[in-house]
């Protein structure tokens, strides 16, 4: 039986990142998805929503069926 693997271009939130430091946030994602490392991102709070930044992840982790990648914000496209 295969694994099911899903590449991913751009991190959507869902409103579910966690903030660990300033700029650095947490995701946790259902199933095993694979993100670029290190490559500048759009981060979206929905699939097709506008963008609200980019982003770097700066780890991957798979583990009990799920993903959690750390990101790095680099910019933020704010309204104000």
């Amino acid at each position: 039986m295969g694994m099911g693997l899903e590449l991913n271009t751009m991190i959507v939130t869902k409103g579910r990142e966690e903030r660990l430091e300033e700029n650095t946030f947490q995701l946790v994602k259902q199933g095993y998805r694979l993100y670029p490392m290190e490559i500048p991102l759009e981060v979206k709070k929905t699939r097709d929503g506008d963008a609200n930044g980019i982003a770097e992840v700066t780890r991957l982790q798979w583990e009990g069926g799920e993903t959690v990648i750390t990101y790095q914000l680099k910019s933020l496209n704010s309204t104000n």
